[in-house]
């Protein structure tokens, strides 16, 4: 089964585009979205149909449950709440309805997905070995999918130790053993690389491999700025960071 994973879309409805049609061109037999459809970007509403069409198993993330009042604005930082308070404000029914029908956590046959960590699905960045550790420590699968800190990452347990790291746009990787991987984000990357990510998992082989696409950057900052985002949120998408 060759499945193509995808987090953190952000309402960046052109990285999205762009992604779906490498998908599509590669070939996948389904589509796994690891949450955060919302919130940042300026189409949530196209992102959030997008994906209840074309994703066959999505989480939801932290920035999808504040715009549904699950979480707090005030958890979040200047920026991210003003742009969660301006996607509330219009995001359609539908939109909602299919944002609240989602879990920060799944898992299919020899694979967990959570949005964050499996110590806390909804809120922990696995940046740091002891943050990789514990997820690894808490599930089961020999394969474990996480998001939400928008950098691709490929990291296995090697005894007690976890090795790896950064997964670089065109980083292959055999998957044996106990593997942690984040696809990096489709709509706002932050590990330098300011073209969308995404992850194509071939579960039969067992192999990985990490791909970015480019879009027009420029077209989803104007739509930022067009719609009063704050302007450090359009800037920092050309930056990857």
């Amino acid at each position: 089964m060759r499945v193509a994973v995808i987090s953190d879309i952000h309402a960046n409805y052109h990285a999205l585009e762009h992604v779906l049609a490498e998908i599509d061109a590669a070939g996948v037999d389904a589509v796994w979205c690891l949450g955060d459809t919302v919130g940042y970007g300026p189409l949530p509403n196209e992102c959030c149909d997008t994906m209840r069409a074309r994703a066959d198993r999505c989480l939801v993330g932290n920035h999808d449950l504040v715009v549904l009042g699950e979480l707090a604005v005030s958890d979040f930082n200047d920026e991210a709440a003003a742009a969660a308070t301006w996607t509330a404000s219009v995001l359609s029914e539908p939109s909602r309805e299919f944002l609240a029908g989602l879990k920060p956590y799944a898992a299919d046959d020899g694979v967990e997905l959570f949005h964050a960590s499996a110590r806390d699905p909804v809120w922990e960045y696995v940046l740091t070995e002891e943050a990789a550790h514990a997820t690894l420590d808490l599930s089961h699968a020999p394969l474990v999918l996480v998001g939400h800190s928008h950098v691709a990452l490929a990291l296995t347990l090697d005894g007690d130790a976890v090795t790896g790291g950064l997964a670089v746009g065109g980083t292959e990787q055999r998957l044996s053993g106990r593997w942690l991987l984040n696809p990096g984000s489709v709509g706002q990357p932050r590990d330098g690389d300011p073209r969308a990510a995404w992850l194509l998992l071939d579960l039969e082989r067992r192999f990985a491999a990490f791909h970015r696409v480019a879009y027009p950057i420029e077209k989803t900052q104007s739509e930022m700025l067009e719609r009063g985002l704050p302007p450090a949120l359009a800037a920092r998408l050309e930056r990857g960071e």
